[in-house]
Order: structure tokens, then C-alpha cells, then sequence
């Protein structure tokens, strides 16, 4: 006999569009002046990615900002990211992901799909071991699946003139790392 299934929770209904991502990047000073092509496309797509998890323009705002304000000092002085660490294989995680970051290239949805099932083969990991490490070196957090599209979006913005320049992937884990240490 199978155990029962986990029930499968909708997300939430998705009210955003990249209108109300401008805004809150106009509003937070994170963008200045008009918007360029490549802004409003960035902003449809972090809208699409984000907006199911974002109750209300508030907690949209908050998880927004985990893409332009990121200090790895900070983060490391956080109890969160302590006990992040101190569980089984995290720091092999994040030296893991920090070589493959290195490589060439930005990360994206593909990408990432393969770098996770990289570390996977590497590292034989339960998937929280796996991703929490991930999403705190990436994001500043360790919560749930709302972060790993927050890192979808970073490398795609961090080549954007934004007023707050984003930190790419590979800058915030070689950040990361050093703070670690």
C-alpha cells in the first residue's frame, strides 16, 4: 500500500502584469527615467514568475527586492542562514554551485534544471539539503519555490542599466562564499 499523496496547492491567481512591476521598481528607485524594451520585457517575465506568489503588491514588493538588495555579510549574520549551514552538506552545496557558476554563461530555466540535477549526481542530497543552500546563497533566503524564480531572473536583470545595479548569479555566489569563509 502507497502512502496517500501530498495535496497539491494552486498557487495563487496571478494579478500582476509588467505594468505594476515598473511601478514598484519606480516606486522603490530601482529604476529611473522610462522604461527601455528590454526593461518592459524583464518586467512581464519577473511579473509572470513572481506575481502567483505575491498575496498583494506589498509582498510582490518584498520578493522584488530580493533581486536588487543583496549583501552576503548581511545574510551571513542572519540565525536563518546559520542554520541553513548547519545542515547535512550544505557548504559542499554552495562550493558545488559555486564552481558551475563560474562557467560560462547566464542562468536560466534550462540551465538551472541542469545545474540541479548536476548537484544532485554529485552531491546525493535530499532535495531541501539541495535547495535551501541554493536559495539563501542566491536570494539572501531559504524559503520555498518562490525563490528559485526569483533566481531565473537575476542574470537577465543584472545586465540591465538598472539604478541599483543587480548582482548577477556568479557575483553573489563568489559574495557569498567569501562571507562564508
Amino acid at each position: 500500500m502507497h502512502p496517500p499523496e501530498p495535496p497539491q496547492i494552486d498557487p495563487l491567481p496571478n494579478p500582476f502584469t509588467a505594468a505594476d512591476v515598473l511601478s514598484l521598481l519606480n516606486e522603490k528607485h530601482w529604476l529611473t527615467g522610462p522604461p527601455s524594451a528590454d526593461h518592459l520585457r524583464w518586467s512581464a517575465n519577473a511579473a509572470s514568475l513572481l506575481g502567483h506568489f505575491a498575496a498583494d503588491r506589498a509582498a510582490l514588493a518584498q520578493i522584488l527586492r530580493l533581486i536588487f538588495e543583496f549583501d552576503a555579510t548581511e545574510i551571513m549574520q542572519l540565525p536563518e542562514s546559520h542554520a541553513v549551514l548547519a545542515r547535512h552538506a550544505a557548504r559542499d552545496v554552495i562550493r558545488h554551485l559555486a564552481l558551475h557558476l563560474l562557467e560560462a554563461g547566464q542562468l536560466d530555466s534550462d540551465r538551472f534544471k541542469s545545474l540541479i540535477n548536476q548537484l544532485k549526481g554529485e552531491l546525493h542530497t535530499s532535495s531541501r539539503d539541495l535547495f535551501h543552500p541554493i536559495r539563501l546563497a542566491l536570494t539572501g533566503r531559504s524559503g520555498e519555490g518562490e525563490l528559485d524564480r526569483v533566481i531565473l531572473l537575476l542574470d537577465e536583470a543584472a545586465v540591465l542599466p538598472f539604478a541599483v545595479p543587480v548582482k548577477s548569479t556568479r557575483t553573489r555566489i563568489l559574495e557569498f562564499c567569501a562571507a562564508m569563509d
